[in-house]
């Protein structure tokens, strides 16, 4: 007899036909065939195992604030690591964070610590299993600064450590991008010795920053392009008066134009259609190629 998902993980920690939308911050896409929320790493490997072996598509997520998905939804699995894998370590001057980590719970754990080092992170939404993948940053830094070491599941499921040199970091890449199946399980950051006012103030300034600048009220993926050098994606945009144009739900956000956010009822095809929009608009006055930041996942 054929084993079934909750033979290899407990039943209530297993979601089937799981509307998307409530899983990523732009709020769109269709259903997953089957979502599981696993919270050791032995959950994980059995999870990946038992997909390998029935041929049934697989794809890990964090806090889904960097993809956008099809409204077809998703064949397969989603692995899903938030909460359920979000433990933090302090030794010493280094922080040790498991993949489902927030980003701002980091910042804040570290502030309590008196640790300074991660307040540029502080408003990043992602968790840092996806931050440490695409060397995420924000206000002059990036991951990539303080990064020691990181351990992930390689694509036969062995336990591996990699070292911050070895990482082929650049701008909002890693090698984890280049080797997409790898699972990454636990980040270790080297921060340094500071005081709470210092970290605090800065990580305020950070917030209201953000705040000010950022399309906060509307749900929205982040930046939705890379930043081509030379250039400046939002200024291109304003340039061709794109800002607040609409596609259906989807809107070139009025406050910074580098975000697209949904206005209430956007589709998937919203946002891809608006995407297509800017990018043709942006080449034919500028020629200059705009590339996606945000991943596009699910049945297209």
């Amino acid at each position: 007899m054929n084993k079934s998902i909750e033979d290899v993980i407990s039943k209530d920690k297993i979601k089937y036909n799981e509307p998307m939308s409530k899983h990523t911050t732009m709020k769109v896409g269709g259903p997953v065939d089957i979502m599981v929320s696993p919270d050791t790493v032995d959950e994980i490997i059995d999870v990946i195992k038992y997909a390998k072996e029935n041929s049934i598509p697989v794809k890990v997520i964090g806090h889904g604030s960097n993809i956008v998905v099809s409204d077809l939804g998703v064949e397969g699995i989603i692995i899903k690591l938030t909460c359920n894998m979000s433990d933090i370590t302090i030794d010493g001057e280094y922080l040790i964070a498991t993949a489902g980590t927030s980003m701002p719970k980091i910042s804040v754990y570290a502030k309590k610590n008196l640790l300074g080092g991660f307040e540029f992170a502080c408003g990043i939404p992602g968790t840092i299993g996806g931050g440490v993948k695409m060397n995420a940053g924000a206000y002059g830094g990036q991951l990539s600064d303080i990064l020691v070491s990181c351990k992930y599941l390689d694509n036969e499921l062995n336990l591996q450590e990699i070292e911050n040199k070895d990482m082929r970091h650049s701008y909002r890449h890693s090698i984890f991008i280049d080797y997409l199946n790898y699972i990454i399980l636990e980040a270790k950051f080297k921060l340094h010795n500071s005081n709470f006012e210092d970290i605090d103030t800065k990580i305020k300034e950070n917030n209201l920053s953000r705040k000010t600048k950022q399309p906060l009220e509307y749900p929205s993926a982040g930046s939705v392009f890379r930043r081509p050098e030379g250039y400046f994606v939002g200024k291109l945009i304003s340039d061709c008066n794109l800002r607040g144009t609409c596609i259906g739900g989807a809107q070139v956000s009025e406050k910074h134009t580098g975000f697209i956010v949904n206005k209430g009822n956007a589709t998937c095809e919203d946002v891809r259609n608006l995407i297509k929009h800017i990018q043709e608009t942006v080449y034919k006055k500028f020629s200059v190629e705009l590339k996606t930041e945000v991943e596009f996942i699910g049945r297209f």
